[in-house]
């Protein structure tokens, strides 16, 4: 059941001043993440729309601390010390997600993977791909696509109150996919994130966590959604038994 609306409007928070520096080295860790391969320089300026030379700065930061590494053309990418930061990212429910999605993922052979929501963004927190399948969908961590696309999107709306609706910023109500993933258990979507793919995923909700989704994405070809989304649904309760 929905929350009810909430009885007083929240005060606006007045804007407050932000390093332009800290939000541009933001930037260029979400832009290396989205990117399909390693960067340029001058690409990598251009993402940003910053000079060279302040481009440069920035990634000598970054290089510094590991976050960023140059590869053997000088092109470059993200650095090991992303994945030391991401394991303390919801580490709980990674630790508790990883053996079921390892399991599901060769189960069913398809890449499995944990969504949680960020505003109004769905962002991969921890994925496994299967050990043997003619393909399989890569789906790295810190992938981002909005709330309102893809089934794990669906999937997280169907479990949202009111208020954590109206929290995302959204301006339209939730798809109405959502009400029917809610009946049903589980959500599906395909050709939305990535032209060719499917998704299935059903909703993660744990107390003291992030709203979450389990979903897995595969080459889209005839299956039995039914049967994939009650193995998510397996998954997902032995997920939250583990955090309890």
């Amino acid at each position: 059941m929905m929350d009810s609306p909430l009885t007083q409007a929240v005060p606006a928070r007045q804007a407050q001043p932000h390093s332009q520096t800290l939000s541009r080295g933001i930037h260029t860790l979400e832009i290396l993440a989205d990117a399909d391969a390693a960067m340029s320089i001058a690409e990598l300026a251009a993402a940003l729309g910053v000079h060279r030379s302040i481009a440069y700065r920035i990634l000598r930061t970054l290089e510094d601390h590991g976050l960023v590494r140059r590869d053997a053309a000088g092109r470059i990418e993200l650095g090991p010390g992303m994945a030391v930061l991401a394991r303390g990212v919801s580490r709980d429910l990674q630790a508790a997600a990883l053996p079921e999605l390892t399991a599901v993922a060769n189960e069913l052979a398809m890449t499995a993977f944990i969504a949680v929501l960020d505003h109004n963004q769905c962002v991969t927190l921890v994925t496994v791909e299967p050990r043997r399948a003619h393909a399989s969908v890569a789906q790295h961590p810190g992938t981002r696509h909005p709330l309102a696309t893809g089934a794990p999107g669906i999937a997280i709306q169907s479990a949202l109150t009111e208020v954590q609706w109206r929290a995302t910023g959204a301006q339209t109500p939730p798809r109405a996919e959502a009400i029917a993933a809610r009946d049903r258990g589980y959500a599906t979507s395909h050709d939305e994130v990535i032209a060719g793919v499917s998704a299935v995923a059903v909703p993660l909700t744990a107390i003291g966590q992030a709203p979450a989704a389990l979903a897995v994405v595969y080459p889209s070809h005839p299956t039995d959604q039914d049967a994939i989304g009650h193995r998510l649904g397996q998954a997902a309760a032995t997920i939250l038994n583990a955090l309890s």
